[in-house]
């Protein structure tokens, strides 16, 4: 397939996903009049804890089909004073995120899970990893996932210079375009570690900032239970999960995903992406 007709398939595969999260998840994050985030309810350590009884899930997304519906052209992206947290809405819906990649050892084995339960996530990627894993930047577009922007080499944002952040932020959105076929609408800074400068070149590359609420510290290579068992424990309505799929040995975080994904999903929550509504 010629590189131009591979392009034009995934946009419009995300045109489709969209228009399907449009319908499906309006109003997933809240903006107020004054375009402030909704702040989170509980620290990023995660919510308190909830139980997770066991019953068939009704809300698994469904797979993406159609066009949408013509949009006018996208209105200017704020620029914010902190990241969102969390989702608002109805429904028990979360987002689950992985950052780092992508990694061919350990991506491969999130997005077969994923896809066996036919469940949509998000993957902010570092442009030095996706430069030369750029297939599986295609399969993310091809299976409706969601890519964000997670700098070229994972630094310090408070430690750059504004010209050193746009560098590390707009070099890998370039290859993010080319691999995924659309730019990030979404970026996410290294550790958690905003700064003004930070919030403005992104909304000037056109993305909004995403942290987290629960953090499942798999980096720390905790075991595949702890991870498990911070999500669990964790599972609210609105809550964004945070693991990562390179950086590391990852397999524990391949493992716990196998375990909580059906779990979260039998117990009534809808995993799900996004939606921007200036988008």
């Amino acid at each position: 397939m010629k590189k131009d007709q591979l392009f034009t398939r995934r946009r419009a595969l995300l045109a489709g996903a969209a228009a399907v999260g449009a319908v499906g998840t309006a109003g997933v994050f809240g903006w107020g009049g004054d375009a402030e985030p909704v702040k989170a309810a509980a620290p990023a350590a995660g919510a308190p804890p909830r139980s997770l009884p066991l019953k068939p899930s009704a809300y698994r997304l469904q797979p993406l089909t159609g066009y949408g519906p013509p949009r006018a052209a996208p209105a200017r992206t704020p620029v914010r004073s902190e990241p969102l947290l969390k989702m608002t809405g109805p429904g028990r819906t979360m987002v689950l995120t992985f950052d780092d990649g992508p990694d061919p050892r350990y991506t491969p084995g999130i997005l077969d899970t994923l896809a066996e339960y036919d469940v949509r996530a998000m993957f902010f990627v570092c442009g030095e990893m996706a430069v030369d894993n750029q297939d599986l930047l295609e399969r993310m577009a091809d299976e409706g996932h969601i890519v964000g922007n997670h700098t070229w080499t994972h630094p310090l944002l408070t430690k750059l210079t504004r010209r050193q952040i746009h560098s590390e932020m707009a070099r890998t959105s370039d290859v993010i375009e080319e691999g995924y076929g659309e730019r990030p609408r979404w970026f996410r800074a290294p550790y958690g570690a905003w700064n003004r400068a930070a919030f403005q070149l992104g909304a000037e590359l056109g993305m909004d900032p995403l942290a987290w609420t629960v953090d499942t510290l798999d980096w720390t290579t905790p075991g595949t239970r702890s991870i498990v068992d911070r999500v669990e424990h964790g599972a609210a309505p609105g809550v964004v999960v945070l693991s990562h799929d390179a950086g590391g040995d990852r397999s524990q975080s391949v493992r716990a995903l196998r375990t909580y994904l059906p779990q979260l999903l039998n117990s009534g929550y809808e995993i799900t992406v996004p939606h921007r509504p200036y988008t």
